[in-house]
């Protein structure tokens, strides 16, 4: 789940520390060491070498230990989730949810599915040229590999990007966002209270300048000392730098880059469903998702019920700390988060958008708090419907039918996910199909990110390659294909000794294979046999 533009600008140098503060007061609550750039060297060589003993751990030992990291985490769940709200602001409900239950379910999935998802397969050869022979893909492990995270969900995108890299027999030097510094401390405790090796699960703590020194240690060029390859979760901006430097350097990396996510409401929608979906769409974690509800387009023939409706469930949302049990949202991370959303704001009003309800800062609560929005007559001249907003916005566009709600769904540069709101559930289906997205629920929202067998990822400004599930685990590592011959004591037709009696069989050959109608391939059969006992090859 991806962020937007970095709330502070780009760091050009380490600080010594990194303050943890808390998004509800601004209070500082911890302090870490930054890792020097200058140790990244020693690091990566413990992490190689940590790796290369790991990869030799038979598979079944690996998901043992990642069954310890699932107990480790549900009896470390009320700490795990008191740490999440008081360093990023959500709600504690969310915290427990949406990082720490997800966290937890990644370890029970991995633990008890990664030797099925990673066992050699078998390649079936259709082919008369390949009989005689067997072949089968194996997963080796890509190495060390760099994951640069996020704030939104500082535990658990990291531990869901971490679990099925150790499970796959790599090592995983992880740099969480200075944002959160604590969550991910404690991703590194978490491995080594379940027993995982000394160097194989590390944290490094710093600001962008140390995510950009981690890719520049690396290279094809020079095995051994960096990275493997990068999944990086972030802004579209820092993508494109994280991707050019990775291209430099020729290593692969996987990227998360946010979206601008579309809710389709049909005339024959389950309103009350569909409203009450968008409103905790688009407002969970004060709207900071990458899969957040950030555009809505409903019928003309049920809008102001519609409309109404989210108008009327977000006047009864409560705005609080994260640690009260009565909220239901909570602050916005950084003060520059806050004025990017009022300056969406501000320019979809000077365009003729009506805010219903919300907008308005509450520093009655906090510095950081903005009460959620309702916002109707939006257009796609507005900022509000083509960037990403990272906040409690709910934009409302009416539309004419089904066929305009996904043409104006596909006219962004985003293709994250997507949703489709209809009794109809085959005809949502249908419309699934057209909707540029790497995921599009129907009568439901988001929840698709905590089913670890959905791949997870988009297109586009949204990043490439996916994460969770097989493909998410296919990811992290290298195919090989082994082919085993059965015949080792015949000599192949096409090895050395060409002449022209062989070029006439192979002619027959790729005929009777691959003629296009019956009758040729019947007569270059009988070519083939009227040739026969031909010379073998290799003797002149």
């Amino acid at each position: 789940m991806a962020v937007p533009a970095a709330p502070a600008p780009p760091a050009t140098e380490q600080p010594e520390f990194l303050e943890s503060c808390d998004p509800a007061t601004g209070d500082v609550i911890a302090r870490f060491r930054a890792t020097p750039v200058a140790a990244l060297p020693e690091i990566f060589a413990r992490a190689h070498r940590a790796q290369q003993a790991w990869a030799k751990v038979p598979l079944r030992e690996r998901c043992r230990l990642l069954g310890r990291l699932r107990d480790v985490l549900f009896d470390r769940r009320g700490e795990l989730a008191d740490v999440v709200t008081r360093e990023s602001g959500k709600p504690r409900v969310e915290a427990l949810l949406t990082d720490v239950f997800l966290a937890l379910d990644a370890a029970d999935y991995y633990a008890r599915r990664a030797p099925q998802l990673l066992r050699p397969e078998r390649v079936p050869h259709h082919s008369l040229g390949a009989q005689g022979k067997r072949g089968w893909v194996h997963y080796e492990p890509f190495g060390v590999l760099g994951v640069i995270s996020p704030w939104n969900y500082p535990f658990s995108i990291p531990m869901g990007q971490i679990i099925p890299a150790v499970a796959a027999g790599n090592a995983v030097v992880l740099k969480p966002s200075e944002l959160t510094p604590w969550c991910g401390a404690l991703v590194g405790e978490v491995f080594a209270n379940a027993g995982f090796p000394a160097d194989l699960v590390q944290v490094v703590q710093g600001s962008g300048a140390l995510g950009a020194a981690m890719i520049e240690l690396s290279g094809t060029d020079r095995p051994g000392a960096g990275v493997d390859k990068v999944l990086f979760t972030g802004s579209v901006a820092t993508g494109r730098r994280v991707a050019q430097a990775c291209a430099q350097r020729l290593i692969p990396c996987l990227l998360e880059l946010g979206g601008k996510d579309a809710l389709l409401v049909l005339a024959d929608a389950p309103l009350e469903n569909a409203a009450r979906a968008a409103v905790w769409g688009s407002f969970m974690n004060c709207g900071q998702t990458c899969i957040s509800v950030e555009r809505v387009y409903v019928e003309d023939a049920v809008a102001d019920r519609f409309i109404a409706r989210c108008v009327e469930l977000t006047r009864q949302l409560r705005l609080g700390h994260g640690l009260d049990p009565q909220t239901d949202i909570g602050p916005l991370i950084h003060e520059r988060q806050l004025e990017k959303v009022e300056a969406q704001l501000q320019d979809a009003v000077a365009r003729g958008a009506r805010i219903l309800i919300g907008g308005v800062r509450r520093p009655d609560l906090g510095p950081r708090f903005l009460e959620p929005a309702v916002v109707e007559r939006v257009d796609h001249s507005m900022r509000l419907m083509q960037e990403e907003t990272f906040g409690p916005v709910l934009p409302i566009c009416r539309v004419r039918d089904a066929e305009q709600a996904v043409a104006l769904a596909n006219d962004s540069s985003f293709a994250l996910a997507a949703s489709v709101w209809t009794r109809d559930r085959r005809r949502g289906r249908q419309l699934a199909a057209p909707l540029r997205a790497g995921a599009v629920m129907v009568n439901d929202v988001a929840s698709y990110y905590g089913i670890c067998e959905a791949p997870h990822g988009g297109r586009g400004a949204s990043g490439w390659g996916r994460t969770h599930g097989r493909l998410g685990l296919l990811e992290l590592v290298h195919p090989k294909y082994v082919d085993v011959d059965y015949l080792s004591w015949w000599p192949k037709a096409w090895w050395y000794g060409y002449n022209q009696t062989l070029l006439l069989a192979a002619e027959r050959f790729v005929e009777f294979l691959l003629a296009p109608t019956r009758q040729q391939r019947w007569r270059a059969a009988r070519g083939a046999l009227a040739m026969l006992p031909f010379r073998r090859p290799g003797v002149r």
